[in-house]
């Protein structure tokens, strides 16, 4: 009887080893870290440059338009929006911008070597992300600057916000275009490799 008991025990842990494991493979499925193949990097992805490309300059792109069509109340907004983001990109890019012209390309080439010298995959798809999304950063402090050193108002405000969105979109294309084909040819090549 104490052995049936200890058989009967060393089964049911044993179940219980394998429900768990099964949960955490479930996981580790799910948050896959080969980023090319995974459904959630390319949604991330996504999500990233359509938020990217509607804020401009940290003012919503609908408010641009309505300014652009209504003017009154909504060119007001615009105005206050606008002022209040380009101070906060300058105060940030004043008290830590050189901090940052440091750190941020230190990561970004960590990144590049990580992905691209040592072949990690999750390295490669934030390098993909993090380079575009510095020169959309860059671009941002310089029509914040812009913007402020000539004191644009109305119309040239409009233009001036449009074609920064315009600049980001050109951007956010490439990158989406360079990550799509290096990812491709990421799953290829793996794929070419197993068969």
């Amino acid at each position: 009887m104490g052995i049936k008991a200890r058989r009967i025990g060393f089964n049911i842990r044993e179940q219980v080893g394998a429900q768990v494991l099964q949960w955490h493979q479930s996981v580790f499925e799910l948050i896959d870290m080969r980023s090319f193949s995974n459904l959630w990097f390319w949604i991330a992805l996504a999500v990233l440059w359509s938020t990217t490309s509607h804020w401009v300059l940290g003012v919503p792109y609908d408010l641009i338009q309505r300014a652009g069509r209504k003017g009154g109340q909504a060119m007001e907004d615009l105005h206050d929006l606008t002022r209040v983001n380009v101070n906060r990109i300058l105060f940030i890019a004043g008290q830590s911008g050189t901090v940052l012209m440091v750190f941020v390309p230190f990561v970004v080439t960590v990144l590049g070597l990580l992905g691209f010298f040592y072949r990690v995959e999750f390295c490669q798809a934030l390098f993909l992300m993090a380079l575009p999304l510095s020169i959309v950063a860059a671009l941002s402090w310089r029509t914040a600057y812009r913007i402020q050193t000539h004191g644009f108002q109305d119309e040239t405000l409009i233009k001036t916000l449009r074609r920064h969105r315009m600049a980001v979109q050109a951007v956010a294309m490439l990158a989406i275009f360079s990550t799509g084909m290096w990812g491709m040819y990421q799953l290829l090549s793996v794929g070419v490799m197993h068969s």
